[in-house]
């Protein structure tokens, strides 16, 4: 079972498609920068954040499923700013081509875990997050360090 949403394929591909669109972005005309750059960087981005958020709102399924479909238009708006990319000769076809190609993936892939809640959605029991421990009388210096602070094996 899928821990943390970092695990999901269309959260890696959404991350890495970004990452790329970001590379291409550093070199296009300074004009671009607070419209076309600006906008396509801030899209592609979104896509993931919204898989990320819709990932901590599973336990209610519309929410989950709204959080998705944000992730779905993020990804049509980057596919158009694509289009305006490559019309601008911003990009080459076959890049145009890579990337659009995972973007439609991207979007099916979010169509599908919209259409499948019950395989990701459910109470915390199934949904395997671990429930916050609130011990008023723990010492402060016997705290436990928070996850991402902790030393790795």
């Amino acid at each position: 079972m899928v821990e943390s949403f970092r695990e999901l394929r269309v959260y890696k591909e959404a991350f890495q498609a970004a990452r790329t669109i970001f590379r291409c972005t550093e070199s296009w005309p300074k004009e671009e920068r607070y419209a076309l750059t600006d906008q396509i960087r801030r899209s592609s981005r979104s896509v993931f954040a919204n898989v990320a958020e819709a990932w901590r709102k599973r336990r209610y399924p519309k929410h989950f499923i709204s959080k998705l479909s944000d992730a779905d238009a993020e990804a049509a708006e980057t596919r158009a700013w694509l289009d305006a990319a490559l019309d601008h000769s911003y990009i080459d076809q076959q890049t145009y081509d890579d990337l659009d190609a995972t973007y439609d993936q991207i979007s099916g892939s979010l169509v599908k875990m919209m259409t499948n809640t019950d395989q990701w959605c459910g109470p915390a029991d199934q949904v395997r997050e671990d429930q916050p421990v609130y011990d008023t009388d723990t010492n402060p210096s016997q705290t436990p360090a928070p996850p991402d602070a902790r030393t790795q094996p």
